[in-house]
């Protein structure tokens, strides 16, 4: 079987332990030529005789998947699947596996440190520095302030459980559509409606998948009924907030910052990359050595069980096909 690995980066690890794996198991594959998110189009052009997609975030739309006959299996690099289109995966009989939990650590770090660098203007300070210039510049602790979480799910409770080791005075709203009432219980949660959590929060930070529901759910209107002191922070998915909304309410002063590491369209070079109070980085939540190596092992060890007919290890549930239908 052929394998495309169109995720980037792949295999570049010390040690290239995921490329070892697929050469000792005698598996023939191509990395992806270009070393960037591909485009539909250049995804058509590789795919075709393909029978095996380890994937990125590139869009895996139906008309990819009819040009790749063979394609059997999208392994999902990483736990976000809205480039994946899962309906028309399963119309055509191809597996999808994905790497929920291996990401989950790092994105919950960079989170909160996120959270830290907009309220010290860590990052404004490094370009001033830069720059000559120096001034020092007052900030905020996180330490008593009211983090609104929503999405308690993988990465949430991460971020949630680093609140509570290092920040015991933080307040910490929650919002989810399945509310996870022990978790909560243990950590002192509040769970509020979303209007009310976007109200009261000092930072809001978002941990869910983007889909039909989700997708801008953060807009101009949602925006002004935050604090003008309040931030917010997006390590999730790209399309959840409204960009250009966002970069508005920043220039208008309705928000204090903002901390983005997910867009709608990338690589980015939209309008918040000209808004000095916006703190932004290349969707490199999950780039730490060690979540990075596990996600690539995940995706190739269930690649390997799939061309030794053995039961995948990580399919995509059945509720993620039900919730790309709504």
């Amino acid at each position: 079987m052929k394998v495309l690995i169109t995720s980037v980066p792949f295999g570049n690890l010390p040690g290239r332990a995921s490329l070892n794996l697929l050469e000792m198991a005698g598996v023939e594959y191509r990395l992806n030529p270009v070393g960037r998110r591909l485009t539909e189009n250049e995804l058509i052009d590789l795919l075709q005789d393909s029978s095996i997609l380890i994937a990125g975030t590139e869009p895996i739309t139906a008309r990819a998947m009819d040009t790749a006959p063979q394609l059997k299996l999208i392994a999902r690099v990483g736990i976000g699947l809205d480039n994946v289109d899962l309906v028309a995966a399963r119309e055509r009989e191809i597996a999808v596996t994905y790497t929920p939990d291996a990401p989950s650590a790092a994105v919950a770090e960079m989170t909160v440190g996120l959270m830290l660098d907009l309220l010290r203007n860590i990052s404004r300070a490094d370009r001033m520095m830069h720059s000559k210039e120096w001034s020092r510049l007052m900030g905020r602790r996180l330490n008593g302030l009211t983090v609104g979480v929503v999405g308690v799910g993988r990465v949430g409770k991460r971020v949630i459980r680093i609140l509570r080791g290092g920040f015991p005075n933080v307040t910490v709203l929650a919002n989810d559509i399945e509310p996870d009432f022990a978790f909560g219980n243990e950590y002192g949660l509040t769970w509020l409606d979303k209007e009310k959590l976007y109200a009261e929060s000092d930072i809001l930070t978002l941990h869910i998948p983007l889909t039909r529901a989700t997708r801008r759910l953060i807009g101009e209107r949602e925006m002004r009924t935050m604090k003008p002191s309040a931030f917010i922070v997006n390590t999730s998915r790209g399309g959840i907030i409204d960009e250009d909304a966002l970069a508005s309410a920043l220039r208008a002063e309705h928000l204090a910052g903002a901390a983005i590491d997910v867009y709608e369209h990338e690589p980015y070079n939209g309008l918040l990359t000209e808004v000095e109070k916006c703190v932004l980085t290349c969707h490199m939540g999950s780039m730490s050595l060690d979540c990075r190596a596990a996600m690539e092992m995940e995706a190739v060890d269930d690649v390997l069980r799939f061309v030794r007919g053995e039961l995948l290890k990580q399919p995509v549930p059945e509720w993620e096909y039900l919730t790309s239908r709504q």
